[in-house]
């Protein structure tokens, strides 16, 4: 694994390809996480992914303006309304509306615009690096937290055992 971009991303071979390193310093430096976009509803990625962040102790902002409070959490209307330090953004937005949260993240502050697995904008991530900020396109955050800190399995999920025996036959 070369600790890109999965070999499936329009994003490999472009300027905006991240590495492993790169989502490790951005993960251990980083720990406030405004997700724009976090649904209400349990059953999707971004709640499952807002649970999993705040399980492993990062202060998770939802963003979404029908919403009141998701995870436990107060919900803000907008980015500017999030209580600074803005550090990182977390995407999970269709693409076309990436470059209007980003205009916000940069006038709010933040330090990581993040997008989500298949959200890609390269114009828009041309304006984040160009105000000195860092950008991560089409990957999960909690995919690449999990992928470093043990909280991946089959199912997305820590199971708690370390091994490298396969597991036996069920019956």
């Amino acid at each position: 694994m070369s600790g890109e971009v999965s070999s499936t991303s329009p994003v490999l071979g472009t300027r905006f390809a991240t590495t492993a390193q790169q989502h490790l310093r951005i993960l251990k430096r980083y720990k406030r996480i405004a997700m724009v976009g976090l649904s209400a509803n349990p059953y999707r990625p971004s709640h499952f992914a807002a649970l999993y962040m705040q399980a492993a102790g990062y202060q998770i902002f939802p963003v979404n303006p029908r919403e009141k409070e998701i995870v436990g959490r107060c919900c803000y209307a907008s980015l500017d309304a999030v209580p600074p330090p803005l550090e990182i953004v977390d995407i999970f937005r269709e693409s076309s509306a990436v470059p209007g949260i980003v205009d916000e993240a940069i006038a709010a502050g933040a330090r990581v615009i993040w997008m989500q697995l298949g959200v890609i904008h390269e114009q828009a991530a041309t304006r984040v690096l160009a105000a000195g900020l860092e950008v991560v396109m089409d990957r999960c955050v909690k995919i690449e937290h999990a992928r470093f800190f043990g909280g991946l399995s089959t199912l997305g999920l820590n199971a708690g055992v370390l091994s490298a025996r396969k597991p036996a036959p069920m019956p």
